[in-house]
Protein backbone atom coordinates (compact mmCIF):
# COMPACT_ATOMS: atom_id res chain seq x y z
CA UNK A 1 0.00 0.00 0.00
CA UNK A 2 0.81 3.62 -0.80
CA UNK A 3 0.07 7.17 -0.76
CA UNK A 4 -1.05 8.45 -3.72
CA UNK A 5 -3.10 10.77 -5.95
CA UNK A 6 -4.61 8.94 -8.75
CA UNK A 7 -6.08 10.85 -11.68
CA UNK A 8 -8.49 8.18 -14.03
CA UNK A 9 -10.88 8.14 -16.73
CA UNK A 10 -14.14 7.03 -15.75
CA UNK A 11 -16.06 5.33 -18.94
CA UNK A 12 -20.09 5.43 -19.30
CA UNK A 13 -21.73 2.67 -17.46
CA UNK A 14 -19.27 2.22 -14.64
CA UNK A 15 -20.19 3.70 -11.18
CA UNK A 16 -17.99 5.96 -9.30
CA UNK A 17 -17.65 3.54 -6.44
CA UNK A 18 -16.75 0.51 -8.87
CA UNK A 19 -13.72 2.90 -10.26
CA UNK A 20 -12.58 3.24 -6.13
CA UNK A 21 -12.77 -0.46 -6.11
CA UNK A 22 -9.41 -1.02 -8.69
CA UNK A 23 -7.65 1.65 -6.70
CA UNK A 24 -8.02 0.14 -3.93
CA UNK A 25 -7.01 -3.07 -4.67
CA UNK A 26 -3.71 -1.83 -6.83
CA UNK A 27 -2.66 1.16 -4.59
CA UNK A 28 -4.33 1.17 -1.06
CA UNK A 29 -7.83 0.40 0.63
CA UNK A 30 -7.73 3.56 2.74
CA UNK A 31 -9.40 5.49 -1.06
CA UNK A 32 -11.60 8.11 -1.61
CA UNK A 33 -12.61 11.01 -4.28
CA UNK A 34 -13.27 14.06 -4.93
CA UNK A 35 -16.68 14.31 -6.78
CA UNK A 36 -18.43 11.50 -8.01
CA UNK A 37 -19.39 11.44 -11.61
CA UNK A 38 -23.05 9.57 -12.74
CA UNK A 39 -22.96 6.75 -14.17
CA UNK A 40 -23.74 7.63 -17.08
CA UNK A 41 -21.30 9.72 -17.26
CA UNK A 42 -17.80 9.62 -18.46
CA UNK A 43 -14.04 11.50 -17.58
CA UNK A 44 -12.38 12.52 -14.37
CA UNK A 45 -12.26 10.98 -10.89
CA UNK A 46 -9.28 12.56 -8.64
CA UNK A 47 -8.59 9.74 -6.32
CA UNK A 48 -6.70 10.20 -2.96
CA UNK A 49 -5.25 7.84 -1.20
CA UNK A 50 -3.57 7.26 2.23
CA UNK A 51 -2.28 10.27 3.89
CA UNK A 52 -3.84 12.43 0.72
CA UNK A 53 -7.40 11.68 1.50
CA UNK A 54 -6.80 15.00 4.54
CA UNK A 55 -6.80 16.79 1.10
CA UNK A 56 -10.46 16.04 -0.21
CA UNK A 57 -11.75 19.71 0.94
CA UNK A 58 -9.47 21.29 -1.43
CA UNK A 59 -10.04 19.08 -4.43
CA UNK A 60 -13.33 19.00 -3.96
CA UNK A 61 -13.09 23.13 -4.24
CA UNK A 62 -11.84 23.35 -7.52
CA UNK A 63 -13.82 24.22 -10.47
CA UNK A 64 -14.73 21.75 -12.83
CA UNK A 65 -14.99 21.79 -16.60
CA UNK A 66 -17.43 19.65 -18.70
CA UNK A 67 -18.44 18.61 -21.82
CA UNK A 68 -22.27 17.76 -22.47
CA UNK A 69 -25.33 17.31 -24.81
CA UNK A 70 -28.28 18.20 -23.80
CA UNK A 71 -31.59 17.39 -25.86
CA UNK A 72 -34.31 19.53 -25.71
CA UNK A 73 -38.03 18.61 -26.09
CA UNK A 74 -38.44 15.89 -23.10
CA UNK A 75 -37.19 16.11 -19.34
CA UNK A 76 -36.49 13.08 -17.48
CA UNK A 77 -37.36 12.76 -14.14
CA UNK A 78 -33.51 11.64 -13.17
CA UNK A 79 -32.36 14.49 -16.25
CA UNK A 80 -30.50 11.96 -17.54
CA UNK A 81 -31.04 9.31 -19.76
CA UNK A 82 -31.49 6.84 -17.19
CA UNK A 83 -34.78 7.98 -16.21
CA UNK A 84 -38.23 7.92 -17.43
CA UNK A 85 -39.58 10.85 -19.84
CA UNK A 86 -41.85 13.19 -17.96
CA UNK A 87 -42.51 16.17 -19.99
CA UNK A 88 -42.74 16.56 -23.86
CA UNK A 89 -42.30 20.59 -25.80
CA UNK A 90 -41.48 21.61 -28.96
CA UNK A 91 -37.33 22.59 -29.04
CA UNK A 92 -35.99 25.63 -29.16
CA UNK A 93 -34.26 27.45 -32.00
CA UNK A 94 -31.00 28.28 -32.34
CA UNK A 95 -31.74 32.24 -32.00
CA UNK A 96 -33.61 31.18 -28.44
CA UNK A 97 -30.88 28.62 -27.03
CA UNK A 98 -28.39 31.19 -27.83
CA UNK A 99 -29.77 33.92 -25.54
CA UNK A 100 -30.95 31.65 -22.92
CA UNK A 101 -26.94 30.04 -22.40
CA UNK A 102 -26.17 33.74 -22.41
CA UNK A 103 -28.54 34.62 -19.28
CA UNK A 104 -27.26 31.56 -17.06
CA UNK A 105 -24.04 32.50 -17.22
CA UNK A 106 -22.21 33.99 -14.01
CA UNK A 107 -23.59 33.94 -10.42
CA UNK A 108 -27.43 31.47 -10.32
CA UNK A 109 -28.81 30.12 -7.65
CA UNK A 110 -29.65 26.22 -8.79
CA UNK A 111 -31.92 23.94 -7.44
CA UNK A 112 -30.27 20.12 -7.48
CA UNK A 113 -31.36 17.17 -8.68
CA UNK A 114 -34.15 15.41 -6.75
CA UNK A 115 -32.32 12.16 -7.76
CA UNK A 116 -28.86 13.11 -6.28
CA UNK A 117 -26.89 11.83 -3.52
CA UNK A 118 -27.48 15.62 -0.98
CA UNK A 119 -28.66 14.25 2.86
CA UNK A 120 -32.88 15.18 3.62
CA UNK A 121 -33.86 13.83 6.98
CA UNK A 122 -30.32 11.55 7.63
CA UNK A 123 -31.15 10.03 4.00
CA UNK A 124 -30.31 10.38 0.37
CA UNK A 125 -32.59 12.43 -1.58
CA UNK A 126 -32.71 9.71 -4.44
CA UNK A 127 -33.49 6.25 -1.74
CA UNK A 128 -36.75 9.17 -0.47
CA UNK A 129 -37.54 9.15 -4.13
CA UNK A 130 -37.65 6.17 -4.88
CA UNK A 131 -39.26 5.33 -1.43
CA UNK A 132 -42.05 6.96 -3.17
CA UNK A 133 -41.78 10.52 -0.90
CA UNK A 134 -42.06 13.96 -2.00
CA UNK A 135 -38.48 15.99 -1.65
CA UNK A 136 -38.03 19.66 -2.14
CA UNK A 137 -34.66 20.16 -2.37
CA UNK A 138 -33.31 24.07 -1.68
CA UNK A 139 -31.27 26.62 -4.29
CA UNK A 140 -28.08 26.64 -3.98
CA UNK A 141 -25.54 29.22 -5.37
CA UNK A 142 -23.28 28.26 -8.19
CA UNK A 143 -21.31 29.98 -10.97
CA UNK A 144 -21.23 29.62 -14.45
CA UNK A 145 -18.06 30.96 -15.51
CA UNK A 146 -17.85 30.02 -18.66
CA UNK A 147 -20.18 28.25 -21.38
CA UNK A 148 -19.77 27.60 -25.19
CA UNK A 149 -21.78 26.43 -27.53
CA UNK A 150 -19.96 23.69 -30.08
CA UNK A 151 -22.96 23.10 -31.90
CA UNK A 152 -26.29 22.42 -32.23
CA UNK A 153 -28.59 20.01 -34.58
CA UNK A 154 -32.08 20.60 -33.15
CA UNK A 155 -33.00 19.22 -30.41
CA UNK A 156 -29.33 18.40 -29.47
CA UNK A 157 -26.81 20.68 -27.94
CA UNK A 158 -23.81 20.13 -27.48
CA UNK A 159 -21.69 22.48 -24.85
CA UNK A 160 -18.47 23.09 -22.66
CA UNK A 161 -19.25 24.14 -19.27
CA UNK A 162 -16.84 25.87 -16.95
CA UNK A 163 -18.32 25.67 -13.26
CA UNK A 164 -18.07 26.34 -9.58
CA UNK A 165 -18.05 23.55 -7.05
CA UNK A 166 -21.63 22.15 -6.12
CA UNK A 167 -22.50 22.95 -9.76
CA UNK A 168 -25.39 20.25 -11.39
CA UNK A 169 -24.62 19.74 -15.20
CA UNK A 170 -28.45 18.07 -14.74
CA UNK A 171 -29.90 21.08 -13.45
CA UNK A 172 -28.16 22.98 -15.80
CA UNK A 173 -29.86 21.26 -18.24
CA UNK A 174 -33.66 21.41 -16.74
CA UNK A 175 -33.34 25.40 -16.05
CA UNK A 176 -31.67 25.94 -19.86
CA UNK A 177 -34.76 24.14 -21.28
CA UNK A 178 -36.96 26.51 -19.08
CA UNK A 179 -35.35 29.25 -20.28
CA UNK A 180 -36.09 28.51 -23.56
CA UNK A 181 -39.36 27.47 -23.00
CA UNK A 182 -39.24 24.00 -23.45
CA UNK A 183 -37.62 21.45 -21.60
CA UNK A 184 -34.43 19.54 -21.45
CA UNK A 185 -31.99 16.88 -19.71
CA UNK A 186 -28.66 15.90 -20.38
CA UNK A 187 -28.11 13.17 -22.74
CA UNK A 188 -23.80 12.59 -22.65
CA UNK A 189 -21.79 14.16 -19.82
CA UNK A 190 -18.09 14.17 -19.91
CA UNK A 191 -15.74 16.06 -17.08
CA UNK A 192 -12.97 17.19 -19.13
CA UNK A 193 -11.13 18.54 -16.15
CA UNK A 194 -11.17 19.20 -12.02
CA UNK A 195 -9.14 22.62 -11.48
CA UNK A 196 -5.60 22.37 -13.23
CA UNK A 197 -6.20 18.54 -13.38
CA UNK A 198 -7.16 17.14 -17.11
CA UNK A 199 -8.91 13.92 -18.17
CA UNK A 200 -5.97 13.66 -20.94
CA UNK A 201 -3.31 12.80 -17.73
CA UNK A 202 -5.36 10.54 -16.63
CA UNK A 203 -5.03 6.63 -16.39
CA UNK A 204 -8.28 5.12 -18.38
CA UNK A 205 -10.55 2.63 -16.13
CA UNK A 206 -10.02 -0.35 -18.19
CA UNK A 207 -6.07 -0.15 -17.75
CA UNK A 208 -6.40 0.23 -14.08
CA UNK A 209 -2.83 -2.23 -13.66
CA UNK A 210 -0.97 0.49 -15.05
CA UNK A 211 -1.58 2.40 -12.05
CA UNK A 212 0.91 0.25 -9.90
CA UNK A 213 3.76 1.30 -12.19
CA UNK A 214 2.76 4.95 -12.86
CA UNK A 215 2.94 7.29 -9.77
CA UNK A 216 2.76 11.10 -10.89
CA UNK A 217 1.72 12.09 -6.69
CA UNK A 218 4.63 14.69 -6.84
CA UNK A 219 3.71 16.43 -10.09
CA UNK A 220 0.35 16.27 -9.71
CA UNK A 221 1.31 18.24 -6.10
CA UNK A 222 3.23 20.70 -7.92
CA UNK A 223 0.59 21.73 -10.10
CA UNK A 224 -2.32 22.00 -7.39
CA UNK A 225 0.29 24.49 -5.32
CA UNK A 226 0.91 26.60 -8.58
CA UNK A 227 -3.08 26.91 -9.58
CA UNK A 228 -3.81 28.05 -5.78
CA UNK A 229 -0.89 30.91 -5.80
CA UNK A 230 -2.42 32.30 -9.26
CA UNK A 231 -6.01 32.01 -8.48
CA UNK A 232 -6.10 33.21 -4.90
CA UNK A 233 -6.74 29.75 -2.94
Amino acid sequence: MRDAIVLINKKPGVTSFSCLGRVKRVINRKTGHCGTLDKFASGLIIALCGKYTKLNDTFMGLDKTYTAVIEFGKETDTLDPEGDVIKTADAPELETVVKAVEALKGPIVQIPPVYSAIHVNGKRSYQLIREGKEVKLEGRPVIIKEAEIISYEKPYLKIKLHVSKGTYIRSYARDLGEKCSSCAYVTELNRDAIGPFSVTEAVDYDNAEDLETVDMTAVLLEKLEKYRKENGN
